[in-house]
């Protein structure tokens, strides 16, 4: 390849790829089931395959795929939900190592880094006896199957690593010589450059190879295509001129702690924990930070582990952490109850930390909102997590289902965003308007009556039988003055055990108070009431 004065020098560059890591990070993590490690295993985002491991892979499980139709494919199949932190968290350890054994790392993201060839290459005695090293300090690490691909520029390196999925002998490591990058990239398709509408717009002119696009003058793609396929056309000529950037170590935020012997009871373990939590906390606060969600993990010496997600509304203090891993280890038991496994490791881990300037009290205090917070953080220290619950709008046909309870200082099932997903959805049946300001708890048996004393009855056009004259609730009867409807809920009619057939109706009443009535099996109940 003729390099012109004018271009940038490009950099040996070595990519380490870890096929399938998000699958991986979930085994690594520990969170799945016992029959895992034997299962083919995919991970589920928006009810669609995002990525699946090789034997999933072999039954015929692809990426986008539907749940249904990837079980159909292989019945054995288990299915989890994508969790992008796992990634974040598991992949940290393995960066970790490899920066003890080779400095100046930098990620792309969770299962893909760079690194500077050079160094390695040199104290090694060549690129690929550094990878060949590399490899070995990997699979110390549990991640058995990276790839490492060594080339001109990130980009190609980075192709080289995922190539070596195409060799049939086992090689897990390419290295393209200097100056060799452009006709390695030459034969692979457009959509390597991960650039939809650039990849849609040059098959329209014919052009369908990184070589057929790295060869066209530089200077016209640029006037045609503007910077980005500029870019683009340097990274299919084989001219990527970027660095690799390493990477600050993180400061150590975690803590850690083993007990020998394990303890068996809460009480002891939270004494003992005691001191950890203050000295989290103090690190967080010497790095000018806070917490606002933690990850604790706990593990017995039967090798048993369990490992939440907290949240809390401001931040962690000291005893907001101890009580969240005294919360994890009683789950549904009383405070002096005997554990069923001793625990010999406790483990906090800051999953979001901000700014503590971000975090500072007003002028004038925080007042009120304070007040709030150590009364209710208080009350759910003495009864437990979920002894303090609030209420969040939610999606659903019926007015309790709109209705979420969530511990105090707790994600909701799912993330706020699947919340907020779920109540944009139309739900049809839903009532129009405001909602009501009472929703009973369990509805209230009552009668609605039209003119000749027979029960309201709502046909199968959802059509009333006669117009409603009266109705009682437990208080009395009541003439309607008013009302609207029927709203029909036919929910799961394809499922004959499922099947639910419920109609709604407004009416007011003589003294102005309105109603939400429902009727399902030919019974009248008062969903709620209008204040």
């Amino acid at each position: 390849m003729t390099r012109h004065a004018s271009e940038e020098p490009v950099e040996r560059t070595m990519v380490v790829w870890c096929p399938d890591w998000p699958v991986m990070a979930a085994r690594l993590s520990g969170a799945l089931t016992e029959d895992a490690a034997v299962r083919p295993l995919a991970l589920v985002e928006h009810g669609e395959i995002l990525a699946c491991d090789a034997a999933a892979r072999a039954a015929g499980v692809r990426r986008g795929l539907r749940i249904r139709e990837a079980e159909a494919r292989c019945p054995d199949l288990l299915t989890t939900a994508y969790d992008p932190v796992v990634d974040a968290r598991v992949f940290e350890p393995v960066m970790l190592g490899i920066e003890q054994l080779m400095p100046g790392v930098q990620p792309y993201r969770a299962g893909l880094c760079a690194i500077r060839s050079r160094g390695p290459s040199r104290y090694y005695g060549g690129e690929h006896p550094a990878a060949a090293v590399l490899l070995e300090r990997l699979e110390a690490l549990g991640v058995p199957d990276a790839r490492i691909g060594i080339a001109d520029g990130p980009f190609a390196a980075e192709q080289a690593a995922r190539a070596t999925s195409f060799h049939q002998d086992g090689t897990r490591i390419l290295v393209i010589p200097s100056g060799g990058s452009s006709a390695f990239l030459a034969p692979l398709p457009l959509s390597t450059l991960a650039r939809p509408e650039l990849t849609t717009l040059l098959h329209r002119l014919g052009i369908s190879t990184l070589g057929d696009f790295g060869s066209l003058p530089a200077m016209e793609v640029r006037d045609r295509f503007g910077p980005d396929g500029a870019m683009a056309h340097r990274l299919a000529a084989g001219r990527d001129a970027r660095s690799v950037i390493p990477r600050m170590p993180p400061v150590e935020l975690a803590v850690e702690v083993s007990f020998e012997p394990p303890l068996d009871r809460i009480d002891q373990l939270a004494f003992g924990f005691r001191q950890s939590a203050e000295q989290f906390i103090a690190g967080l606060t010497d790095a000018g930070l806070v917490t606002t969600a933690i990850t604790i993990t706990l593990q017995s010496e039967r090798g048993e582990r369990s490992m939440r997600t907290w949240l809390h509304p401001r931040w962690f203090t000291p005893s907001d952490v101890l009580d969240r891993v005294r919360w994890q280890l009683q789950g549904s038991s009383n405070i002096d109850h005997g554990l069923a496994s001793p625990v010999e490791l406790v483990r906090v881990v800051p999953e979001t930390v901000d700014d503590a300037a971000d975090h500072e009290e007003g002028l004038w205090g925080s007042g009120p909102d304070e007040r709030i917070h150590n009364g209710l953080a208080r009350v759910q220290s003495m009864l437990g997590h979920d002894g303090v619950l609030t209420a969040m709008p939610s999606g659903g046909r019926l007015l309790l289902d709109r209705r979420l309870l969530v511990p105090w200082g707790s994600v909701p099932p799912g993330g706020e965003a699947a919340i907020t997903e779920r109540r944009n959805r139309p739900w049809p049946g839903s009532i129009p308007g405001a909602a009501p300001a009472t929703v009973f708890e369990v509805p209230l048996p009552v009668e609605v009556l039209d003119a000749g004393g027979q029960s309201v009855e709502v046909g199968e056009r959802s059509t009333v039988s006669a117009p409603p004259v009266r109705f009682s609730e437990p208080s009395g009867w009541h003439r309607v003055d008013g009302w609207a409807g029927p709203w029909t809920i036919d929910e799961r009619w394809w499922d004959d055990e499922r099947h639910r057939r419920v109609h709604r109706l407004q009416v007011v009443d003589d003294t102005g108070d309105a109603w939400l009535l429902l009727l399902e099996e030919h019974g009248w109940r008062a969903e709620a009431r209008y204040d």
